[in-house]
């Protein structure tokens, strides 16, 4: 089962994702989401 975070962004931030989502017909969750993976991502790849 998935765990739930709680995100709280500046006004900047909130209408970055906003903007991203609106740019992608995704929702907010899932910019968020994937922005969490690519950094998690960049993260393993300067730890090899």
């Amino acid at each position: 089962m998935p765990t739930r975070f709680a995100v709280a962004c500046d006004e900047e931030q909130a209408q970055a994702v906003s903007r991203l989502a609106h740019r992608y017909g995704i929702t907010e969750e899932e910019v968020v989401k994937q922005l969490i993976d690519l950094g998690l991502e960049s993260l393993e790849e300067e730890a090899q």
